[in-house]
């Protein structure tokens, strides 16, 4: 095969005062902003006020720093970068923006009162807008590294990184929607169940009432007392067991499996814990490792009433349902989409990112990110109506990463978006929805 030897010549490069963004498509989410009246409400919120006549607007600092996340920011640092694109500045009419030693400073006079009264408020206020008869709740919780000394870093549960100082946040999620409805920061060494009755408490209040009709967790759920904390409440749920010895022994007795198609079963038995007051339901998958070998679920290679040479996988859950032990497995399997939605905000929206040496300012951070996500997730539901919830990283690509320039026209700003003309019909379709866009919108899920 011959080699190409043919000489690539370089282009010149040469320099320009004119005024480019690589942002330009952020327009489209100023106008849901503007539609959504948000400076306007967190001028309502308790927020941390400037300490001179010269400072910042606060709502005009938690704006611009969820701008700077929508635009890949992940660091403090990262969003001083507003301040030097004078296009975005002139786009949002900033004549100024922030330092990043000015975010910091301003996270830094978050206290647990002022998180505890900023940020449910803000999620009841955005969820207000939905019409949602029921809904299901995910809840879940997830592990933020960290790699300094901030408050709150402590060891504790970190499977990838054993030993390692971590965070470990607690959020819930609106499954039909792909939702954040609720976020805590929490420390490293905390387990996943601890305070969940005053966070769903939370919850309760951010929806407005009682509309969770489904209730999903994992095992870290599944101890007696958050299960008669979910039925104290009159919640349906369905939460992944842990394989204590009991329930193995449960297994291996005259349980009844039920054929549902080849490699798989499906059964239930009563199960009570020693401090139980009352025996719960639980649902059992059993599945044939070789007619499924990439299955999850626990394997108990063990168990004498095994087939010579047969593995299996096993998957329970305690429920309070009185469906089918397979539609409630089904129902259950659904919840792997906020692990879906974890990675999203870990990885497009930065929930780990911003931290500090004050644990509540890292958590109002936390929790702003987590706004920032609504926001993008509703451009998504309302404006793209995308069904298939594209990621962050595609909306970049597609909407918001358009090279854009500002030129006068008859005594007029006008701004430049540099589009391909087979997409402009597109793009403008977009405008289209967001000035239809009814500010006092109710979405149901009905």
């Amino acid at each position: 095969m011959k080699k190409n030897t043919k000489k690539v010549s370089l282009i010149e490069v040469e320099y320009s005062d004119k005024a480019v963004s690589p942002w330009g498509g952020i327009r489209l989410i100023l106008e849901l902003l503007h539609k959504l009246n948000i400076t306007g409400f967190f001028n309502t919120l308790n927020l941390p006020q400037p300490g001179s006549n010269r400072g910042y607007d606060p709502a005009e600092v938690l704006k611009s720093f969820m701008v700077s996340i929508m635009i890949g920011a992940n660091r403090f640092a990262h969003c001083g970068w507003i301040r030097y694109d004078p296009v975005l500045k002139r786009i949002f009419n900033w004549k100024e923006t922030p330092s990043e030693s000015t975010y910091s400073r301003f996270f830094r006079k978050f206290d647990q009162k002022r998180n505890d009264e900023v940020f449910p408020a803000i999620q009841s206020w955005f969820f207000s807008h939905f019409s949602i008869p029921r809904i299901t709740v995910d809840l879940d919780s997830t592990v933020i590294e960290r790699f300094g000394k901030q408050e709150g870093s402590k060891k504790g549960y970190n499977p990838r990184r054993r030993g390692r100082p971590s965070h470990h946040p607690l959020i819930a999620f609106v499954s039909e929607l792909k939702l954040v409805v609720n976020g805590w920061l929490r420390p490293g060494n905390t387990s996943s169940s601890n305070n969940v009755e005053a966070f769903l408490e939370e919850t309760f209040r951010i929806l407005g009432g009682e509309k969770i009709g489904l209730l999903r967790a994992d095992n870290g759920f599944s101890s007696g007392k958050c299960l008669t904390f979910f039925e104290s409440l009159g919640i349906s749920y369905i939460v992944s067991a842990k394989f204590h010895s009991a329930i193995k022994r449960m297994l291996v007795r005259d349980l009844q499996w039920i054929p549902v198609k080849k490699g798989l079963w499906v059964g239930e038995f009563q199960y009570k814990a020693g401090k139980w007051a009352i025996p719960r339901r639980c649902v059992v998958v059993r599945k044939d490792t070789e007619v499924y070998p990439n299955a999850a679920g626990h394997l108990l290679p063990l168990f004498p009433e095994m087939i010579p040479d047969t593995l299996y996988r096993y998957s329970l859950m305690f429920t309070n349902l009185t469906l089918p032990a397979l539609q409630v497995w089904n129902l259950y399997r659904e919840r792997s989409d906020a692990e879906n939605r974890i990675k999203e905000l870990k990885n497009d929206f930065a929930v780990g990112g911003f931290s500090s040496d004050k644990f509540y300012a890292t958590e109002a951070a936390f929790r702003m990110a987590l706004v920032a996500y609504n926001i993008m997730a509703l451009f998504r539901l309302v404006i793209l109506k995308d069904k298939k919830s594209r990621r962050m990283a595609t909306l970049y690509f597609k909407c918001i990463a358009l090279g854009s320039w500002i030129v006068s026209r008859q005594r007029k700003e006008v701004l430049k978006l540099s589009v391909s003309k087979k997409k402009r019909a597109w793009i403008d379709g977009l405008f289209k929805n967001l000035a239809d866009f009814n500010p006092q919108f109710k979405i149901s899920i009905a």
